[in-house]
C-alpha cells in the first residue's frame, strides 16, 4: 500500500500463544500509529517483525508498497536494508561506549567527518550536546532515554518504531519527556509505530491506534475515536471503559435507544442493527455527579443512587455509585469535596445520551 503499511503477520510460540494480526494503515509525515493492547497482546512481536528482528512464520509485510516480508514468495528484506530506527524498552544503550559513540553506531557506512557532523548534529536536536562524552551509567533515565532516541535518529529512518519508550522512567521524568517526544516526532516528519499499554500516553503521542488482543487487531482508527466508541465489549476493557454494564434492549425513544439494566435505564445513541442483549458502555470521565434529586439538565440519561466508595487518585477521586447497577465517575478532589461525597450520601448520576455507547453482546 503506497503511502502506508500494510501487515499480515502469523506467529506461533510453545505453549499454545499464536498471533495473526492483519491491518493497513496510512502514515502521514510526522504521524503516529499506536499498537495497543495488554501485556502479551503481540504488540513487540508485531514491532520487532516490522524491523527485521523476528521473522514471522508466514504472512507479509510491506511498507510504503515496498515488501519487507512475504513467506509465499520467500522474501525477507535484513533490518539494515529496511532503515527502520529503534528504540528499545530498557534503551538498550551499549555500557562500554559514550553517549556520543551510541548515537554513532548505526552510522559507520559515512566517513569520519560526516559522522562526526551527524552526532552533533542530533545531539543537538535532542539537546544532550553536554552529554556526548558520558558513558551511559553516568547519566539519568531522561538523559539516556534522550541519547536512545538520538541513537534511532542519527541514521535518518524512513521509519521508527518505538517499543514503551518511556515505561522504564519515573512518573515526573515520563511526563515532561512525553510531551517533548510528541513535539519531537512531528518536527522531524518520520513516521512512527508506538507500542504502549499506556492510555495517557497512546492519547498524548498518537494518532491512529490499532487496538490488539490475544494476536489479533480488534480495532483501528483515530485515537480518541476508538478510545470513546469501541466496537466491541473485548476493546471497551482493554481500552479502560469503566462502566460496561449488561442490559437489554427494549425499544426507542425521540430518536434514541432506551436499554435496561435491572431498575437503571440508559438512553443512548441508535447505532443500528442491535440485538436486544446489548452492554451499554460509559468512560468515568462522562459521569457527572450531584447532590440528588439535582437540578434540571442537558443530559438525558439520570440515575438516582448512593455512593458505595471512593477511591483517592492524586488530584482525582474514583466514586462508585450504586444506582441497581453500579456506575464509576471520576471527580476532582475539589469538586468531591464541595459536593460533600461520603458512602452513603444519596447522589445522582447523569449521564448523556452521546457518552453511552452500545455495543452487541456475545
Amino acid at each position: 500500500m503506497k503511502g502506508g503499511i500494510s501487515i499480515d503477520v502469523r506467529r506461533s510460540f510453545p505453549g499454545g500463544a499464536r498471533i495473526h494480526a492483519t491491518f493497513e494503515e496510512r502514515l502521514a509525515p510526522g504521524g503516529v500509529l499506536v499498537l495497543f493492547g495488554p501485556s502479551g497482546s503481540g504488540k513487540t512481536t508485531l514491532l520487532r517483525a516490522l524491523a527485521g528482528l523476528d521473522r514471522p512464520d508466514a504472512g507479509s509485510i510491506a511498507f510504503e508498497g515496498e515488501p519487507w516480508f512475504d513467506s509465499a514468495a520467500g522474501i525477507f528484506v535484513p533490518p539494515q536494508r529496511r532503515r527502520a530506527g529503534f528504540l528499545f524498552q530498557d534503551f538498550a544503550l551499549f555500557p562500554h561506549l559514550s553517549a556520543g559513540g551510541n548515537v554513532a553506531f548505526g552510522l559507520g557506512h559515512l566517513g569520519r567527518t560526516e559522522r562526526s557532523e551527524r552526532v552533533t548534529e542530533t545531539a543537538r536536536l535532542l539537546r544532550i550536546e553536554h552529554l556526548l562524552g558520558r558513558r551511559p551509567a553516568g547519566l539519568s533515565g531522561g538523559e539516556r532515554q534522550r541519547v536512545a532516541v538520538a541513537r534511532a535518529l542519527a541514521p535518518r529512518p524512513r521509519l521508527l518504531l518505538l517499543d514503551e519508550p518511556l515505561s522504564a522512567l519515573d512518573a515526573p521524568t515520563r511526563e515532561e519527556l512525553r510531551g517533548e517526544l510528541r513535539a519531537l516526532l512531528h518536527h522531524l516528519g518520520i513516521p512512527s509505530i508506538l507500542v504502549t499499554h499506556d492510555r495517557v500516553e497512546a492519547l498524548a503521542l498518537g494518532d491512529r491506534m490499532a487496538v490488539l488482543v490475544d494476536g489479533a487487531v480488534r480495532q483501528t482508527g483515530p485515537v480518541d475515536r476508538v478510545f470513546s466508541a469501541p466496537v466491541d465489549e473485548v476493546v471497551a476493557r482493554v481500552v479502560g471503559t469503566e462502566n460496561v454494564v449488561p442490559v437489554r434492549v427494549v425499544g426507542k425513544e425521540g430518536g434514541l435507544v432506551v436499554a435496561e439494566a435491572g431498575p437503571a435505564r440508559f438512553l443512548a445513541v441508535d447505532p443500528g442493527d442491535l440485538p436486544r442483549a446489548a452492554f451499554a458502555c460509559v468512560r468515568a470521565e462522562e459521569v457527572i455527579l450531584e447532590r440528588a434529586p439535582g437540578a434540571p439538565t442537558s443530559a438525558r440519561n439520570h440515575l438516582a443512587g448512593v455512593v458505595a466508595s471512593l477511591v483517592h487518585e492524586g488530584p482525582l477521586v474514583r466514586v462508585t455509585v450504586d444506582c441497581g447497577v453500579r456506575l464509576v465517575a471520576l471527580v476532582t478532589r475539589a469538586g468531591a469535596e464541595q459536593l460533600g461525597l461520603a458512602v452513603g450520601l444519596p447522589v445522582a448520576a447523569l449521564v448523556k445520551a452521546q457518552a453511552v455507547r452500545l455495543v452487541p453482546r456475545g
